[in-house]
């Protein structure tokens, strides 16, 4: 295996499925099966979930709500995510805990760093819920964060797409798929891989990003073997 500890970026928005809202089960189906898959290959596995299926903190701020009254629901989605996600994983046969980092001692354990890291040696899948318990920064940050903390040996970002385009390759079927991008150029072109603050955070510490489609069966498996899936994101190419 190419890695053996993955941080592993999870859509909230992509959980609603074809109906838009809440939580499809077909989706939550679709990224068991991609987690159970390196489970059982042994590779240890922290989860970082969104919660934009249910409330993005900024679209809230956008439309007039207190900016930190809203972040702080979105951090109450992604915990909502994380114990669907929990759910389904165990109902699987994976053993999983999910640290939430904000206290919520009846339903998740505090994020510890070394519980954590204790968690992954034990080979237990680690769903890291309520982003980093702070508002102003999204999951994407609380993803670059964790995998600095758990020196996980890259950042998946699973999603709809296959890849990182130079635009929205929904909207315009012209764009073009990189398969290589450097921190430096996704900042300076502005291309969303993930926000500026969690590329600024991976780009200091070294952790490369690799972007791929999580719908594509056994995509990720193929990613962690080291075969070519999406879009690296490094500090140099």
């Amino acid at each position: 295996m190419k890695f053996k500890r993955v941080l592993l970026k999870l859509s909230g928005e992509a959980l609603s499925g074809k109906q838009g809202y809440g939580i499809d089960p077909d989706t939550i189906s679709t990224f068991v099966n991609e987690v159970k898959a390196l489970f059982e290959m042994g590779v240890e596995v922290a989860v970082v979930i969104g919660g934009g299926n249910i409330h993005r903190g900024v679209a809230g701020a956008t439309k007039g709500m207190d900016r930190t009254t809203s972040d702080h629901m979105g951090m109450l989605a992604t915990i909502i995510n994380a114990l669907a996600l929990q759910d389904g994983l165990e109902r699987s046969g994976v053993y999983t805990r999910v640290l939430s980092a904000i206290d919520m001692q009846e339903i998740a354990e505090p994020y510890i760093r070394r519980r954590a890291i204790r968690h992954l040696e034990k080979k237990r899948v680690i769903i890291f819920a309520a982003g980093t318990g702070n508002p102003y920064f999204t999951t994407d940050t609380a993803a670059a964060l964790r995998a600095n903390e758990i020196d996980a040996d890259v950042i998946i970002k699973a999603t709809k797409v296959d890849g990182v385009y130079d635009k929205d390759p929904m909207q315009f079927k012209d764009a073009v798929r990189y398969t290589k991008l450097s921190y430096m150029d996704a900042l300076n072109q502005g291309i969303k891989v993930l926000d500026s603050t969690a590329l600024t955070l991976c780009m200091d510490n070294d952790i490369d990003i690799i972007v791929l489609n999580v719908f594509e069966k056994g995509n990720i498996a193929k990613c962690v073997l080291g075969e070519d899936t999406g879009t690296l994101v490094t500090k140099q190419i």
